[in-house]
């Protein structure tokens, strides 16, 4: 399967079916979680746009820990709780940020950051970590972001 960013030429909706696609054909028969969520989070990274951070934190003796990403160097350890990232892992929800700096307790990785959405990703109750993704721009993620990423970790996490 061809990945380039020409392959997204239909509507948002349509392009997130596709994208959802190319993560099954690149994760099917692959066991090994780094290399399924590097390619995750560089199919997203290619996908997106207006980004400038797309990556994992994976939970490691109860708190996240650094994991694939595509972006600038990033804070590697996250109590739960803390930043954007942290909440949605205590939360076990999704969080969308419209302005960072207006999110108490926001943890500036990237001075560049000014939006980020953080998507939990569950398997049987448990969490494993988080989709963290940042953009400099604000406002960048709406609900059709959230709805395809929630739908976007569902099938990862069934690879993990």
């Amino acid at each position: 399967m061809m990945f380039n960013v020409e392959s997204y030429r239909g509507t948002r909706e349509e392009n997130y079916k596709l994208v959802i696609k190319q993560l099954s054909a690149l994760l099917e028969g692959e066991k090994n979680q780094i290399a399924n969520l590097s390619n995750a989070s560089a199919l997203l990274n290619q996908f997106l746009g207006r980004t400038n951070w797309v990556g994992f934190y994976l939970m490691e003796e109860g708190e996240l820990v650094l994991g694939p990403f595509q972006g600038l160097p990033a804070c590697v350890r996250i109590p739960l709780g803390k930043g954007v990232c942290g909440k949605a892992a205590k939360q076990m929800e999704t969080v969308r940020v419209e302005d960072v700096h207006q999110f108490p307790g926001h943890i500036a990785c990237d001075a560049a950051s000014e939006s980020e959405i953080v998507v939990p990703l569950i398997k049987d109750g448990n969490l494993l970590g988080v989709l963290d993704i940042d953009s400099p721009e604000k406002n960048r993620f709406d609900e059709l972001d959230q709805e395809y990423l929630e739908e976007f970790t569902k099938v990862l996490v069934s690879y993990l």
